[in-house]
């Protein structure tokens, strides 16, 4: 079963999205399997936007997501990272269609209120950035039956 990396980043914390979010990934029918609120350190951030060291943006992105809290989630399901893209839109708030997170909620493209892993192998990278492994979950609800297969 696929696994993703949530985040819920600073503004959507400060903005107390947090249970909004969750409840619209819960009610698509995933599993939530780890969670945490934590401040990234300047350190982390490095590692999590490696891909990024090198755009213009990089300095205001890692200030961006060391200015406050976030919360960082696994989620588990099937096609779980290609269906929480569209669950969360474009990573431009202006594109983002109505219904999606950033689509209802984002402000501007710095302020976008989530991250989600964009492939399978950036979702495994980031988990175990964020995740020890003793930190995820792995238990059967009754609903799984009906909604996983």
């Amino acid at each position: 079963m696929e696994k993703t990396f949530i985040m819920v980043k600073p503004d959507g914390v400060q903005r107390g999205l947090i249970g909004e979010v969750i409840n619209k990934i819960e009610k698509k029918g995933f599993k939530l399997l780890g969670l945490k609120l934590i401040w990234i350190t300047e350190e982390l951030a490095f590692k999590h936007y490696a891909e990024h060291q090198e755009k213009p943006f990089f300095k205001d992105l890692v200030s961006f997501i060391t200015s406050g809290p976030v919360v960082g989630m696994v989620w588990q399901g099937t096609n779980v990272i290609s269906s929480m893209r569209l669950l969360l839109g474009k990573t431009n708030p202006i594109e983002a269609l109505p219904g999606t997170i950033r689509g209802d909620r984002a402000v501007n493209m710095g302020h976008n209120v989530v991250h989600g892993s964009d492939s399978p192998e950036a979702a495994e990278r980031e988990i175990t950035l964020f995740f020890h492994e003793s930190e995820i979950l792995n238990y059967q609800r009754d609903i799984d039956k009906w909604i996983l297969n």
